[in-house]
């Protein structure tokens, strides 16, 4: 799912997205509007950061910018397990083995995200779900390596 998507998806749920020129963050959302930065240079980044975005909106209840509150910090953490499941997901980790995707580079490319993000998504899933998880006929294995194999 590319920015292009996202911003049908974002239209659906009655959202407004404009890109503006965000000083201290690369995207914000109050209420139904949320902003990107004009200048963010790919559009796999610019995904990842709508992703999150709507995530909040999907996930997130009231000003949360203040991240020393416990709270703030687990609707932070959703609004971006929202977002990681939307742009890669265990299953889109298997498609990419599928498709022959052999490193975390081409991963990221098929998947049209960053490479950060994607590794932000692997470190996530490997806290909830620990070293690997059962999906379908495949266990993903998120050490010592990525790696999936068929059982």
């Amino acid at each position: 799912m590319g920015y292009e998507d996202l911003l049908i998806e974002a239209e659906k749920e009655n959202l407004i997205v404009k890109e503006k020129p965000l000083q201290a963050h690369d995207g914000r959302i109050k209420g139904n509007r949320i902003a990107i930065r004009k200048d963010i240079p790919t559009l796999a980044e610019k995904a990842c950061v709508l992703a999150e975005e709507i995530g909040h909106y999907k996930t997130t209840v009231g000003d949360i910018l203040h991240q020393d509150d416990v709270c703030d910090k687990k609707q932070e953490n959703a609004a971006r397990l929202w977002a990681y499941n939307r742009l890669v997901g265990l299953r889109g980790i298997i498609d990419g083995f599928l498709h022959g995707c052999r490193n975390r580079a081409e991963l990221a490319e098929y998947l049209g995200v960053t490479e950060s993000f994607l590794q932000n998504a692997i470190d996530c899933y490997k806290r909830k779900y620990g070293l690997c998880v059962t999906v379908d006929n495949y266990v993903i294995y998120f050490e010592p390596a990525l790696a999936v194999l068929m059982v």
